[in-house]
């Protein structure tokens, strides 16, 4: 009798134990889609920070760059988990479409004006981008624009705007449709003005000189943003949350603080307080 009810309580157990594994949750995502842009890929920063992010979190990044127009369209197509972009405007204009998402700037570097070393409309020197691209469009000197929609494209129609300019259809002003890399490249063949963001400048091999940093209107932000479950339920959310915590470490801040340092004896990239 005894034999029959162990046995009994062993299955029940049994029963019990199959029963609580078929009602755990699906195993959680541990792959995080980041699209970013070109300026954060080129400059090797993601590359820094990935294994050191998979090292502390335990997630997989799978990281694709485009122009900040292009990487914010992924999240809205739902091919991204989180975003990482630089253009307050498309940003804003983005979570305004109402899935309770949130903008989060986290760090910034500065937009440059690079150029011929000679430097034919005088750039140097400027006080302000304004002043610097009402000299080049005074001057007609040649100019290759991104003219793809990027935050640094962005960037570049807000200052011609600033300065009541528009360069379209002028003889000296080429739209070239590219990254960031490609542009400087058109740029160094052709001994053209452009604007880019510094660590790519810096990491990008060519004759250009960098003519114009620093100014009051060339700061360049960076934001992260969590596509909403709302937005798209299979949104991996908490994969997303565990890379905004981690940028937010001391050990993240160290690495961004110190990035580019050892390369170009200053900092590429800084950490907004």
């Amino acid at each position: 009798m005894k034999s029959i009810k162990k046995i009994i309580v062993l299955s029940l157990i049994s029963i019990l134990l199959l029963s609580s594994l078929g009602c755990q949750a699906e195993p959680e995502n541990k792959v995080i889609r980041m699209s970013t842009t070109t300026s954060v890929n080129d400059s090797g920063l993601m590359a820094y920070l990935q294994p050191a992010f998979e090292k502390a979190t335990g997630y997989t990044l799978e990281i694709t760059s485009a122009g900040t127009g292009a990487a914010i369209e992924k999240g809205r197509m739902g091919d991204a988990d989180i975003l990482l972009v630089h253009s307050k405007s498309a940003e804003e204009e983005f979570i305004g479409e109402g899935f309770n998402e949130v903008r989060i700037p986290f760090m910034y570097n500065f937009y440059v004006i690079v150029g011929p070393a000679d430097d034919p409309a005088g750039v140097a020197g400027s006080a302000t981008a304004a002043e610097a691209f009402q000299k080049i469009a005074d001057t007609g000197s040649l100019f290759i624009s991104r003219g793809d929609n990027s935050g640094t494209n962005n960037k570049e129609v807000a200052i011609w705007k600033s300065i009541e300019f528009d360069p379209a259809g002028q003889t000296w002003y080429e739209s070239v449709g590219q990254g960031m890399g490609q542009t400087l490249t058109i740029a160094d063949e052709k001994q053209a003005y452009t604007l880019s963001d510094k660590a790519t400048f810096l990491a990008h091999e060519d004759s250009l000189a960098l003519l114009l940093e620093t100014a009051d209107d060339m700061k360049n932000t960076y934001s992260m943003i969590v596509i909403s479950a709302d937005r798209f339920p299979e949104s991996n959310v908490k994969g997303a949350q565990a890379f905004v915590d981690w940028i937010k470490t001391d050990e993240a801040r160290k690495m961004i603080a110190e990035f580019g340092v050892a390369e170009y004896g200053e900092p590429l990239f800084f950490n907004l307080d």
